[in-house]
């Protein structure tokens, strides 16, 4: 099969898209992720996919590709349009518009059985008298396969997810997990193009969800099958993803690898579900954002905002340095002073509330100011919080505790247009990284 190379979803390539300068930071996101994708073969690809629900509209034009082998994640809250995706996909649902295309197949009007689609359902949907065996072999035999055939067939399926042994027991013998496994053999046994799985782990205790994330991704890996997970849990979709598709009231925020899409997050929203993150409000002055009286150097590259555009700074608690003497770290970059207001052991981590130094800067008239002056007495406290992370061997070296007065400053960041979702507004972001000078 020919690869096929990834588009964005107005149907340009990356290279054309990338040559305009304002382009909406989604369409920005969902290409540049695509571009991992651009050199293998695709084996999924959804264009322009719309849907209503009487008045209610549930996706707005949500594109993307699956590689031969991937697993993607589609993640979101409840009514982000998650499970209408993957019914579209399975041939359950019709779009309004837009288009499937299973490796170079456009399935759009294909009925579900013809599109080999295989659906891992969260309830696994087992039969109840029938023994694990049993319920791996049944689609196999309502297809008329020989018994031998689906002799075969089962004890390879049987030994891939390891359950040999169960092979006579029914369901309600088996642990969650287990009835998982046989779900997945039973969906593998028909070969199938691409998996869904429909919230996979949501019936299962968290130990046993940990483990069975691993299981599955081996097991994917053996059997190169892609596959779409839905979810709305933040830690599932980075471990089983090898890309992450953010959703939002059927927008779709971002797409990228695990690690773009947690790091260089393009919009608040995304920044905000996936994972805990602190915003201040600023504005651009040159090359630096401004916060209040506060300000920090954001690279050349802040010439993306004009002059004065209102912005956010966005950074995760874990990108946090702190120091007691003022200096800091090299590679942290300068922020403001606060004091600790808060200091809680949790394990693995200390976390700390930190009350930042932001004063306003002089508002122009009719303007109101950025920040309230922070005053630090018994009476009152202002200022703005932020939430920082410091790993067990940090908070062992460098003893804090609440009333110290500390120098911020920041090791990574993002910029980020003042809007909180991509369909708010078409602008630019900025990334800074550590590694930026």
């Amino acid at each position: 099969m020919t690869p096929t190379k990834a588009t964005d979803k107005t149907g340009e390539s990356r290279d054309a898209h990338a040559s305009g300068d304002n382009g909406a930071s989604h369409v920005d996101g969902e290409t540049h992720a695509q571009e991992s994708a651009a050199s293998v073969e695709v084996a999924a690809s959804v264009r322009g996919l719309s849907k209503s629900f009487k008045k209610a509209r549930v996706l707005e034009d949500v594109s993307f590709d699956v590689g031969v082998g991937e697993a993607l994640v589609l993640l979101g809250a409840s009514g982000s349009g998650k499970t209408t995706i993957l019914r579209i996909i399975a041939g359950l649902e019709r779009p309004d518009s837009g288009r499937v295309t299973l490796h170079g197949k456009d399935v759009t009007d294909l009925p579900a059985r013809e599109r080999g689609v295989g659906v891992i359902f969260q309830s696994y949907a087992l039969f109840p008298r029938m023994t694990v065996e049993k319920n791996i072999g049944y689609g196999l035999r309502i297809r008329g396969r020989r018994r031998r055939e689906v002799r075969e067939k089962v004890a390879e399926l049987l030994k891939l997810v390891r359950l040999e042994e169960h092979r006579k027991k029914f369901p309600s013998q088996l642990s969650g997990g287990q009835q998982q496994r046989v779900a997945i053999a039973r969906t593998l046994a028909y070969e199938p193009q691409v998996l869904l799985f429909d919230e996979p782990f949501g019936a299962l205790d968290a130990q046993t969800r940990v483990r069975l994330r691993r299981e599955i991704r081996v097991l994917l890996r053996e059997v190169n099958v892609p596959a779409v997970f839905i979810t709305h849990d933040q830690e599932e979709a980075l471990e089983l993803g090898d890309r992450i598709a953010v959703l939002h009231a059927g927008h779709l925020e971002q797409v990228g690898t695990p690690e773009e899409v947690y790091n260089r997050p393009e919009t608040e929203y995304v920044a905000t579900f996936l994972g805990a993150a602190n915003l201040l409000l600023g504005v651009t002055v040159g090359s630096r954002v401004e916060l209040g009286t506060a300000s920090i150097e954001a690279g050349g590259e802040i010439a993306r905002f004009r002059d004065g555009q209102s912005v956010k700074l966005v950074f995760r608690p874990e990108d946090v340095c702190l120091s007691l003497a003022g200096a800091l770290p090299e590679g942290c970059r300068r922020l403001t002073n606060g004091v600790i207001e808060e200091k809680h052991f949790v394990g693995a981590y200390e976390r700390l509330t930190i009350r930042l130094d932001l004063i306003a800067r002089q508002p122009a008239e009719g303007e109101a100011p950025l920040y309230e002056v922070t005053i630090n007495t018994p009476e009152k406290s202002l200022g703005v919080p932020i939430f920082v992370t410091r790993p067990k061997p940090e908070a062992s070296a460098t003893s804090l505790k609440v009333g110290d007065r500390v120098a911020v400053g920041l090791t990574a960041f993002r910029v980020l247009p003042n809007f909180v979702l991509a369909s708010e507004h078409a602008s630019r972001t900025l990334d800074i990284h550590k590694t930026d000078v």
